[in-house]
């Protein structure tokens, strides 16, 4: 049986900890004990972890042996904010496939309202990473940066970056990563690439003259219309498959 992961809130030396709702749901749900075992994940590597300790606030470990673990894929998300509760999902779901970090974008079609409180939604958007992340045995959760402008994110340097448009007629997301060698990326490291989807609606052909003025490659996931968190997980898929190592 795959034993349990937890990312660890505190580290010191042999030592590690969960705190606050991290512990009080090890405790209260899953009911630990001391003496239990599960992995535990810090910055840099994986331990066969011991409780040492627990009460609803602190859970305390020791810290074993060091165990292989899997390294994420290097894929920045410039996801365009949408309704809440697909967004949710997306994260989730694209967190599972590995990606290195998401970047939440005001685009012209996201709605004011949801502009106007996604700035509040960020620690939430954190919470969800770190619970996919866990769950999927990562060794830690993406970044997920503060709601952003599309023109910070153009700004955005990076060996590759495309965005997705539907009115792309010629060019398929897996026909960019195979011209651009993105395969090739044995010993990627984050900022490798940057992949951006648009809101519901897509982008206005404002803004795909704005991403092809900042030199980003347009892409197309085909010539059905998929809905924003849709397009957002399938495109995660594919580009981080093309980056395996070759066998």
């Amino acid at each position: 049986m795959t034993r349990r992961r937890w990312i660890a809130d505190e580290v010191s030396g042999n030592r590690a900890a969960l705190v606050g709702d991290h512990a009080d749901h090890l405790v209260r749900v899953l009911r630990a004990r001391v003496g239990q075992g599960f992995d535990i994940a810090t910055s840099d590597s994986v331990h066969r972890g011991r409780i040492t300790s627990l009460n609803s606030e602190r859970v305390e470990f020791e810290l074993g042996e060091e165990i292989a673990s899997a390294s994420h894929s290097a894929i920045t998300l410039a996801l365009a904010i949408y309704k809440f509760d697909r967004m949710d999902w997306a994260i989730e779901k694209c967190t599972e496939l590995g990606v290195g970090r998401i970047l939440p974008v005001i685009a012209r079609r996201t709605d004011s309202h949801l502009a106007s409180a996604s700035e509040k939604r960020s620690d939430r958007w954190r919470r969800i990473a770190r619970q996919s992340s866990e769950q999927s045995r990562r060794t830690a959760p993406p970044e997920i940066a503060e709601p952003a402008r599309l023109s910070q994110i153009l700004k955005l340097e990076a060996p590759l970056r495309i965005v997705l448009a539907e009115t792309e007629k010629f060019m398929m997301l897996p026909d960019v990563l195979k011209d651009s060698s993105a395969a090739e990326h044995e010993n990627a490291s984050e900022g490798d690439i940057i992949l951006a989807v648009g809101p519901e609606g897509g982008w206005t052909q404002d803004e795909l003259q704005s991403f092809q003025q900042a030199g980003w490659i347009s892409a197309s996931l085909g010539n059905t219309i998929l809905r924003a968190e849709t397009a957002a997980i399938a495109a995660t898929a594919i580009v981080a498959s093309a980056m395996l190592p070759s066998p």
